[in-house]
């Protein structure tokens, strides 16, 4: 969380306001959050679940990040009926959901691109 009257902060303002593609990366920003709406998307819908599919991520990130795509209405939580405690899942909204195909065009691009290949089209190539 920034402070609001950080130079960071006013810039992420300004630019959620000239283009709603930086409003978006801002919604899914964080090392996680990605891993965590497809993980919930795959059925590991319950904190103790994704903290095994994540062994890495401490409670504390790992329940910021959840905090985070609930803020942005990417998830939200529900009880689990019958259990004591009261156990919470966690559920994608339609917006989750509208999220999950983004995240593997994203997931497929970053496996031709994101190993350090340069990937030349045409004549740039010939030009390189």
């Amino acid at each position: 969380m920034r402070k609001e009257q950080s130079t960071n902060y006013a810039n992420e303002q300004f630019l959620s306001q000239v283009c709603e593609r930086n409003s978006a990366i801002s919604m899914i920003s964080g090392r996680w959050k990605a891993q965590i709406v497809y993980y919930i998307y795959e059925g590991s819908n319950r904190f103790n679940l994704l903290q095994k599919k994540l062994p890495k991520i401490s409670e504390t990130v790992l329940a910021r990040q959840l905090k985070e795509l609930e803020k942005h209405a990417i998830l939200v939580k529900a009880e689990v009926p019958g259990t004591v405690p009261t156990g919470i899942k966690y559920i994608l909204t339609n917006k989750g959901l509208d999220l999950v195909p983004i995240l593997e065009s994203l997931c497929d691009w970053g496996k031709i691109y994101a190993e350090g290949k340069e990937i030349f089209a045409g004549t740039e190539a010939e030009n390189a």
